[in-house]
């Protein structure tokens, strides 16, 4: 007999993919930091999501040389050209791997489940999506964290100190040229330490609403509460450029199948996913770490 009866699978990849991206650009953390979600559908590929073309070539700042031997001209004993020497440009291709998978494996019975199947199916989808963004979360936060070139501690949560690790964040990206608007994400317990400062006031010239608990920026920074479960132990505060990380999901498969077990059907889908930045970006984020009592 056959596993599905006869009966072709209902695929459902295109809606999985749908919800998916919806539910994640909602539910994101870590959101100014990301590019948009790279969902594709009916991948085969089983380890390679994408490429990257790469440039290692450095920059090099000629001078025009004008001497009368220079360029050919005169007796020629000068430099073969004008311009300097010449510089070749080649690209890389950097392929950028799927370094975790998703699945679903549920059953829904006609007996049992009190609701139409393809209702049933789409809210299944959706609470899907939900519980893997968080999962997706943890893991940019992890990221982050690892992908940091610059780490600085935070020994406590008095004014003092919070003055004094955002002056020294100020200083390593002004000094690293980042010209990208920087977001910090920031457990609860530092980001209300931050609104009750002393100095953080209106008078001050802060946007500062106690009635919302809320402070949109900091000495330039903008400032996004982040849950803790979305940090990895150690780590209260990450620093980020908005828009350099790129998280994707490929979606191999999402289908029904008729069950023989029970009346009713199987929701399996199988998915892959990563996060991708360039390495040249590491050096743009800073973590903070600390303990929290």
């Amino acid at each position: 007999m056959s596993g599905n009866q006869n009966n072709p699978a209902r695929r459902y990849e295109k809606q999985y993919a749908g919800i998916l991206e919806t539910v994640f650009g909602v539910r994101a953390a870590f959101a100014n930091a990301l590019a948009p979600i790279q969902i594709l559908d009916g991948v085969q590929e089983n380890s390679k999501a994408f490429s990257v073309k790469t440039n290692g070539t450095p920059v090099v700042i000629g001078e025009y040389k004008t001497g009368a031997n220079d360029g050919g001209f005169g007796d020629g004993t000068g430099s073969r050209s004008r311009f300097g020497k010449l510089t070749e440009i080649k690209y890389d291709n950097a392929d950028v791997e799927y370094d975790y998978t998703l699945t679903i494996h549920e059953g829904l019975d006609r007996y049992t489940v009190n609701n139409d199947l393809n209702a049933a199916i789409a809210d299944r989808l959706k609470l899907q999506s939900e519980a893997q963004t968080r999962t997706i979360n943890k893991r940019i936060g992890k990221y982050l964290g690892t992908s940091a070139a610059q780490t600085e501690a935070l020994a406590d949560m008095s004014d003092e100190k919070i003055k004094a690790l955002f002056n020294k964040a100020s200083a390593y990206f002004t000094n690293n040229e980042v010209t990208a608007p920087v977001t910090v994400y920031l457990r609860s317990e530092l980001y209300n330490s931050i609104v009750d400062m002393a100095s953080v006031t209106t008078a001050k010239g802060s946007s500062i609403s106690l009635d919302e608990n809320g402070l949109p920026k900091y000495k330039g920074f903008t400032l996004e509460e982040t849950p803790e479960q979305y940090f990895e132990t150690g780590t209260i505060a990450i620093f980020s450029p908005n828009g350099i990380v790129i998280p994707f999901v490929g979606i191999s498969t999402a289908r029904a199948i008729e069950a023989e077990e029970f009346d009713g059907v199987k929701l399996q889908a199988a998915a892959k996913g990563g996060t991708y930045m360039l390495d040249d970006n590491k050096k743009a984020v800073l973590k903070v770490t600390g303990t929290i009592v």
